[in-house]
């Protein structure tokens, strides 16, 4: 999956990182990236230095490398992706109408539940 201003390597990495609630070093990405493609260490520890000059993780040192975490959640991220969508989509009652009329069944009630929620948290 690809996330709006990611390339597709920093999506992949931040896949590993939101996997990982230990965090993850750039070995551990390297070795688990080594299965599916071919890619020098120094790419993934290139690629999470510009994650995290772009603020996507956080970084502390650990010996003589560094480890890695997200600094939100994929559900975050989703969350603000969407707030991001809905201000720049136009009219938000348009935007809503269309974007209900694609849920599915299943994500309607979600999507109900998720509204309840909310709403019993501001009573």
């Amino acid at each position: 999956m690809q996330f709006a201003g990611l390339g597709e390597l920093e999506a992949t990495v931040m896949d590993r990182v939101w996997a990982n609630a230990q965090g993850v070093t750039v070995r551990a990405v390297f070795e688990e990236l080594c299965v599916t493609r071919q890619i020098a260490y120094t790419t993934v520890l290139s690629t999470l230095d510009n994650l995290h000059r772009k603020g996507w993780v956080r970084r502390d040192r650990e010996h003589k490398a560094y480890r890695y975490w997200a600094t939100m959640t994929r559900e975050e991220r989703s969350a603000n992706l969407m707030r991001a969508a809905l201000e720049a989509g136009g009219n938000p009652d348009a935007v809503f109408a269309s974007l209900f009329e694609q849920m599915s069944s299943d994500e309607s009630a979600l999507l109900r539940e998720a509204l309840r929620q909310v709403d019993s948290r501001y009573r």
